[in-house]
């Protein structure tokens, strides 16, 4: 299984688009990358989405991989099938990390998102999600109204499903 991103992080984006990737994330695109090596750059995949998104989302090549297996595998000519194509090949770009570990994010990219001098990186296991701070804490403030009421002092682990029996 690949190296997950954890934590977040805000970073200044410079007139030319460059962000600076944490090296704590840069090390999961590295790690999630099967043709990296020292010296090469790590590769991802910027989805931007349709019209209503407000962030970018970069995805590791193994996870895309394993998103596009998964797509493979759904009916071709399905509604679901040509709407998964559609944002996750249409609506995307490759990239990579140059040397000194910044992304350029394209002109276009940064005004659909609303993004200027200061961009928030939010881990969300295997992509990290690229938004502005302020749509970072509208985000965060609708995932907790969203959240079913927890008794006070509840563990929020306890929203997880069981484990599957173990094989006997």
């Amino acid at each position: 299984m690949a190296r997950r991103f954890r934590g977040s992080e805000e970073v200044k984006v410079d007139a030319k688009g460059r962000v600076s990737i944490p090296a704590k994330f840069r090390r999961v695109f590295e790690a999630s990358d099967p043709d990296y090596a020292q010296g090469k750059r790590a590769q991802l995949v910027v989805v931007y989405g349709f019209a209503d998104w407000t962030h970018l989302r970069l995805y590791t090549i193994e996870a895309i991989d394993e998103i596009d297996q998964g797509i493979s595998r759904m009916p071709r000519g399905s509604s679901e099938r040509s709407y998964l194509e559609t944002l996750m090949n249409g609506l995307s770009e490759e990239a990579e990390i140059d040397a000194d570990g910044r992304l350029v994010l394209p002109q276009r990219l940064r005004e659909k998102i609303g993004l200027d001098d200061r961009a928030f990186f939010m881990a969300q296991g295997d992509y990290l999600k690229v938004s502005t701070p302020e749509t970072h804490d509208a985000d965060l403030a609708a995932i907790e109204a969203e959240m079913p009421a927890l008794e006070p002092g509840a563990d929020p682990l306890s929203l997880l499903p069981p484990a599957p029996p173990a094989d006997a």
